[in-house]
């Protein structure tokens, strides 16, 4: 069997949706892949996604002599201080409760923190994904803002050679999905806490994810400016992208091309 084949135990029912030119009509009416129609399983998205954050997660422990290095004896009873190992001028060190002591449980290296999952586990996770983003109730109770009537939002391949970020909103703002851009950019905020002195000032929401069949296309460089929109290929297509937070339900827009190759990448079969 296939890596990229999917066994289903009922017949799924495939579903059409039209293709948009960059005006925003309706060239033609095309059918999802198969791989649309697979039913979504919200945990085993959740799953992989737990998985793929925690092996980005990079292992750290500490020094094996950090606050080791004072050379301290207890001074024993009868002196009225605590009996930890101190220096000859009376200073606490060593113990895990003074200044300068080391860490009672220090983190180690070898503490498990991927979360590892089945190969055929993460392959429903990335198929059911991908099924949730046609499903406009799953894609608004994510509180995406869009008035598309059908989702996913397909669209002609000349989509993929838009260079410049103002010809892509006019192309988004005929498409109805331009709303959920400004409800990115309203929600941006200062994150709280220390994160904001660490390279991640700024806590952005997630907004629409346009799915291209070349990562070299030049809406690659046009999108990234616009707050919360992510612009990928099929190939890095994860559970990262469609399921952002765990939370399945990602306003998509794809091109025909990359909705072909989507097709040739998954197979459903039903017993």
């Amino acid at each position: 069997m296939s890596m990229r084949t999917i066994v289903l135990p009922v017949e799924v029912a495939l579903k059409k949706v039209p293709l948009y030119g960059l005006d925003g009509n309706v060239v033609k009416e095309i059918e999802l892949p198969p791989v649309f129609s697979v039913p979504v399983r919200k945990d085993v998205i959740r799953r992989a996604f737990l998985s793929a954050l925690t092996a980005r997660v990079q292992p750290k422990g500490r020094d094996e002599l950090a606050g080791k290095r004072r050379v301290g004896e207890s001074w024993g009873i009868n002196y009225s201080v605590a009996r930890v190992p101190r220096l000859d001028n009376g200073r606490a060190v060593f113990a895990p409760q003074v200044k300068g002591g080391r860490l009672a449980f220090p983190p180690t290296t070898a503490k498990v923190i991927h979360e590892r999952i089945n190969k055929k586990e993460k392959l429903l996770a990335l198929a059911s994904a991908l099924a949730a983003t046609s499903n406009i109730e799953l894609v608004r109770l994510r509180g995406h803002k869009f008035s598309a009537p059908v989702l996913p939002v397909v669209v002609i391949d000349d989509l993929e050679n838009i260079d410049r970020t103002s010809a892509l909103k006019k192309v988004l703002q005929t498409l109805k999905v331009w709303d959920d851009v400004v409800r990115a950019r309203r929600g941006t905020k200062i994150r709280a806490g220390k994160g904001k002195m660490r390279g991640r000032r700024y806590d952005e929401p997630r907004s629409l994810l346009i799915v291209v069949s070349n990562g070299k296309s030049p809406v690659v460089r046009a999108g990234r400016a616009l707050p919360g929109v992510e612009v990928v290929s099929v190939e890095l297509l994860s559970v990262m992208h469609l399921a952002p937070g765990g939370h399945p339900g990602r306003l998509m827009v794809i091109t025909a091309s990359a909705l072909s190759k989507l097709g040739e990448k998954f197979e459903v079969i039903t017993l």
